[in-house]
């Protein structure tokens, strides 16, 4: 009898997609990683590749380029596909294209008999989640996306760097959309132990004024990056690795993904990035935060946004 082990589908190669599998690759999370592409030369080129870097590997994983047929057995299918963000181009700019994309192969993994949990990190992410979740008809639990996992550990990056402090040990939020109208939850940010006006008071060259200069910095960040380099890939991949960490291991983690809302936030019917505990059954419950007023109008500018760019979108696929 042939031993269950953790198998993730990975749809999608291109800078997000390569990078998630060999971070994954390099932490050891799962024993098999199976390679989806349109370009299969360059999808048979990546699992060649990683593959050569086993001997270095913390342990066995197998990989190989495959077809949507070997989704049956997956745990998860990681979906990457899609057409990047170009420099000036929002991340809802390719709602229409991308959602068109993704009806097609969100049917071709359900026909394989998959029923494991979705994992989605195109852009947008909010609402391309939404749209697997209504293509594939699986549990809202079991279809997730990379929300704003990537702007949390942003904010958590730029606030360690001011304050001096790991910024593994900062605990703050970004929530919302995973793009322009995403806002920073400060009334529930921690620098160690201590609250975030606490952790102000401590040094004179501390100020208020300046949280906003590090959100502006965070939420643009792709922006900044896309003009640079092209695209964005190496932080995202390394969020989408740790989703799936604590999914194939039971985490309980709390992470801030994109997940349906059924009346938290005040608000219900739309995927959108919240804090989330995660297992492996997917997103287990979501973690309502007690914002106050400010935080409360600025979330519901970010859904109200969503719901306006995707309702004609979805209707017209349909």
């Amino acid at each position: 009898m042939k031993k269950k082990v953790n198998r993730v589908v990975l749809v999608g190669t291109g800078f997000v997609g390569s990078s998630y599998a060999f971070a994954l690759l390099n932490q050891g999370v799962t024993e098999e990683l199976v390679l989806i592409d349109l370009n299969k030369e360059k999808s048979e080129g990546d699992a060649m590749d990683l593959n050569h870097g086993l001997p270095f590997a913390p342990s066995r994983t197998r990989i190989w380029f495959g077809d949507y047929s070997e989704c049956k057995d997956a745990d998860i299918v990681v979906l990457t596909a899609g057409a990047n963000q170009k420099p000036g181009e929002t991340r809802l700019d390719l709602v229409e294209k991308n959602t068109r994309i993704f009806k097609g192969i969100v049917d071709q993994v359900m026909a394989s008999g998959f029923d494991g949990i979705f994992l989605i990190a195109t852009n947008p992410v909010d609402i391309l989640t939404y749209a697997t979740w209504k293509f594939s008809g699986l549990p809202k639990e079991r279809v997730i996306g990379s929300g704003t996992i990537l702007d949390t550990a942003r904010l958590r990056y730029e606030l360690g760097e001011y304050f001096n402090v790991d910024t593994r040990n900062v605990h703050a939020y970004i929530i919302g959309e995973h793009g322009d109208t995403e806002l920073p939850v400060w009334s529930h940010a921690n620098i160690g132990a201590k609250p975030l006006a606490e952790a102000l008071e401590q040094k004179e060259d501390y100020k208020q004024e300046d949280l906003e200069e590090i959100f502006v910095n965070v939420r643009d960040a792709a922006y900044q990056i896309i003009q640079r380099k092209g695209a964005t890939f190496y932080g995202i991949a390394m969020g989408l690795v740790r989703i799936t960490k604590a999914i194939l291991q039971d985490e309980n983690c709390i992470l801030t993904v994109s997940a349906l809302l059924e009346g938290q936030y005040g608000h219900e019917d739309i995927y959108i990035g919240v804090p989330c505990i995660v297992n492996r059954q997917g997103i287990r419950e979501i973690v309502e935060l007690n914002l106050n007023e400010e935080e409360k109008q600025k979330f519901s500018h970010s859904v109200e946004v969503l719901k306006k760019t995707m309702k004609p979108v979805l209707e017209s696929i349909k």
